[in-house]
């Protein structure tokens, strides 16, 4: 089946992000994702799932179990299972990605109190 974000499952998180469903099947969840300037995700980990990211457009900023990261559009970077993490913008534009996870995050989200 063709997909494409125009024809996909929709939904917004945090503050003005926004998520397309590209594919979400028990074993593997690709979605495509855009932040706007200076938003963040919540500190998280997962306890099955692995997830790849994958940078269309912008500068991600990752921290991943307390080490930070710089990822940049053509760049991918992996989180593996149990790995505390979260996703920033910190740059002034929109920030476009991908983010593979298998086996689906559906029910595998642990949020983190700082």
């Amino acid at each position: 089946m063709i997909q494409s974000k125009e024809i996909s499952t929709h939904y917004t998180w945090g503050n003005g992000c926004d998520s397309w469903v590209l594919n979400d099947s028990r074993n593997l969840s690709v979605k495509q994702e855009k932040m706007p300037a200076g938003t963040a995700e919540k500190l998280h980990f997962h306890e099955l799932a692995e997830q790849v990211f994958y940078i269309l457009k912008g500068e991600a900023v990752f921290d991943i179990n307390d080490a930070k990261f710089s990822v940049k559009a053509g760049e991918s970077i992996s989180v593996q299972p149990r790995s505390k993490h979260y996703i920033s913008n910190e740059s002034q534009g929109d920030l476009e990605f991908l983010v593979i996870s298998s086996p689906s995050t559906h029910n595998d989200r642990i949020e983190i109190e700082k």
